[in-house]
């Protein structure tokens, strides 16, 4: 039986630049950055959470952008949506949506630096 997940991973064309993202301006922190062999791996989480992102370098080119259609890979929780937002984008993080609503619930979107997309929503 599935309980949870423990690492997801993000495709980066810069590990050192979605390291300092993700950490500086998102507020993670840093659960391991190693290498291995020729390779790096780095592991971040939420301050207080268990899920990891590992910053992965890219095999793959990011999907297209589809006009008014939430297509993210992931989907972040924020106990105060607008708080986070604002937090958020004072610490310079790009957001191409901002906080909405719709029938099916509130959301908004941001970028990192490497062109991924993820939705910020409440806590369910």
């Amino acid at each position: 039986m599935i309980v949870g997940v423990n690492k997801i991973i993000i495709q980066v064309d810069d590990q050192d630049r979605a390291l300092q993202f993700w950490t500086e301006r998102v507020g993670f922190e840093v659960v391991r950055d190693a290498t291995m062999g020729d390779e790096r791996w780095i592991e971040v989480r939420p301050p207080g959470h268990e899920t990891i992102f590992v910053l992965s370098p890219r095999d793959y080119p990011p999907p297209e952008v589809r006009e008014g259609i939430p297509n993210v890979s992931y989907f972040f929780e924020a106990d105060d949506l607008m708080a986070t937002y604002e937090q958020l984008r004072g610490r310079g993080v790009p957001f191409v949506q901002e906080p909405v609503e719709y029938p099916w619930g509130w959301w908004s979107m941001f970028v990192d630096d490497e062109g991924n997309r993820f939705a910020l929503t409440p806590r369910c």
